[in-house]
């Protein structure tokens, strides 16, 4: 247990002391609408967690109105294998330092930009229990999507479980606005990048094997200013069902988390300070913005033999917003 509570003493960055197992420490952790700082690094190629004002929680989960405790891990993934693309900061981090909780090692995929980031998340991915494998590599490049796969099965023997994260948005009001070239990138990161690292993982996942995509809700609510954005998030929940009837003969799940409104760097890369204004003033009907800690444990229960008989859907972490599909 120690070395789950200096995991929360780093994610906190010292703004909180952790809580004790068990204990509940009140508040802080979980900011209202306007409480969040107003920040935006949309002048950057990709949003870096490390240096944003209020750092996105990985580990510290709600309790009550305004309370919050650590995670609480049960050893659910004890042995497993994954492979976590985006794994440096926000969902991604999460899903890697609970699995790490859970008893797994982790592999991460990021932009060498974000080494930065990549390096904490290992830090606290150690500190948890796990081993770690770091891999900057863009996922739009399918031979690198190949290597990376390669070097964790030369190293690790299997990919039990994988984590398709990784995703640009832009934030675009106007259509005629979205240039040919952001486009491309986003279509060529969120599903060719999916696709090239599924494609050369799944050769290598065992029976009971499981693979997560996180999607959006904005698959089915249709943003006006995320249009590039959306339409890859429809594609992949699609990829979703399709991979799930082709694989779960062979004994792999493949499932969705559709996250709603969640504190990332995905967020103060995509919006400039007005929409990020805005964006902080339009919370979940729960009446705040989510923390990626608040995903993490839906990647745990998909990564894990809880979930064993769920395959093909998309699961709903949203904060409480009615979602048809």
């Amino acid at each position: 247990m120690d070395a789950i509570k200096n995991v929360i003493d780093q994610v906190s960055g010292g703004e909180q002391p952790a809580a004790p197992t068990g204990e509940r420490s009140s508040g802080g952790s979980f900011p209202k609408p306007g409480e969040f700082p107003v920040e935006s690094q949309v002048d950057r190629a990709v949003g870096i967690q490390e240096d944003m004002v209020k750092k996105p929680e990985a580990a510290t989960v709600q309790e009550g109105d305004e309370d919050f405790t650590q995670y609480k891990a049960a050893k659910k993934l004890l042995g497993k294998r994954c492979l976590v693309t985006g794994g440096d900061s926000g969902i991604g981090r999460a899903a890697a330092v609970m699995f790490a909780m859970e008893g797994a090692d982790v592999a991460i995929v990021y932009l060498p930009e974000e080494q930065k980031d990549a390096e904490k998340s290992k830090q606290l991915i150690v500190q948890a229990g796990g081993q770690c494998l770091l891999f900057p590599q863009d996922i739009r490049d399918e031979q690198g999507c190949e290597r990376v796969v390669q070097s964790v099965v030369q190293q690790w023997g299997r990919i039990d479980v994988l984590v398709n994260n990784a995703s640009v948005m832009y934030s675009i009001p106007d259509i005629t606005d979205i240039t040919t070239e952001q486009f491309d990138r986003t279509i060529k990161t969120n599903i060719y990048g999916t696709f090239f690292m599924t494609r050369a993982a799944v050769p290598h996942i065992p029976k009971g094997g499981s693979i997560i995509v996180t999607a959006s809700q904005v698959a089915y609510a249709g943003p006006p200013m995320l249009v590039d954005y959306s339409m890859t998030k429809g594609a992949q929940v699609a990829m979703v069902r399709c991979l799930s009837n082709q694989l779960l003969p062979k004994g792999i799940r493949v499932n969705a988390v559709c996250p709603g409104p969640v504190w990332t760097p995905l967020q103060p890369a995509a919006m400039d300070k007005e929409q990020m204004k805005e964006w902080h003033n339009s919370p979940a009907p729960l009446g705040r913005i989510g923390q990626p800690s608040e995903l993490g444990p839906a990647y745990v229960f998909l990564a894990s033999q809880d979930a064993s008989f769920i395959s093909g859907q998309s699961i709903h972490v949203n904060g409480g917003a009615i979602v048809a599909g």
